[in-house]
């Protein structure tokens, strides 16, 4: 999930053991053997990496049911932690999908589409990490700032001023690339659906229900 990206991105930034603290991703890229990341601040950050020591992808940990949370703590695979980190996850996927198909009509979605996809990244960091039961110092750099909603809320209000006013259902229809946010915006209501009980808990921040809420609309 989202916390062992972190972690595979910390591996690879750091080279010959030498440690490399980093401020708290919303997005990167590969390209060959240099790995970047863009963080809040909108600064790019680099590094060249000479031959790391490879690394088992698998680790065998979770074959008995149970996987690790950012904070160290394992729950069960079913946890409702887990439900939301997966569907967020899928969500993330289909955005790729219509992304896909919204540069090939060149609606000018794409570069929106693929900031809301790094944003998922930090929506599933902060689910990753329980606010009842992690230490100030993982909360803190999994934080999801009310700014977020506030800059979807201003997409919003600028493409719906483009519209005619809305006076009936829309069929889920279109061409590929109309039918496939259709699909995204079903799934981001699983999404928001499966992450309620975690907002009840305060296990979640309250933004990450504000937010994916927002991406229904």
């Amino acid at each position: 999930m989202s916390h062992r990206l972190i972690w595979c991105i910390r591996r690879v930034l750091t080279t010959n053991q030498t440690s490399l603290v980093l401020p708290k991703p919303t997005c990167f890229c590969l390209n060959g053997n240099k790995l970047a990341f863009l963080t809040n601040q909108r600064r790019l950050v680099g590094c060249q990496s000479t031959k790391p020591k490879k690394s088992n992808v698998y680790t065998r940990t979770g074959d008995k049911g149970t996987s690790m949370l950012y904070n160290g703590e394992r729950r069960i695979k079913n946890d409702d932690i887990f439900n939301a980190l997966g569907t967020v996850d899928e969500l993330s996927s289909c955005i790729g999908i219509a992304n896909h198909y919204c540069k090939k009509v060149d609606n000018g979605l794409e570069s929106k589409l693929i900031e809301i996809q790094c944003k998922l990244i930090e929506v599933g960091s902060n689910i990753a990490t329980p606010r009842s039961s992690s230490h100030a110092s993982k909360l803190s750099i999994t934080t999801f700032d009310e700014e977020n909603v506030k800059v979807l809320e201003s997409w919003i209000d600028t493409l719906d001023a483009q519209l005619p006013p809305l006076k009936h259902f829309i069929l889920p229809s279109g061409g590929e690339s109309s039918v496939f946010l259709h699909q995204c915006r079903s799934v981001c209501r699983r999404a928001e659906r499966v992450t309620v009980p975690l907002l009840e808990a305060g296990t979640v921040e309250a933004t990450v229900g504000k937010y994916l809420n927002r991406h229904i609309e």
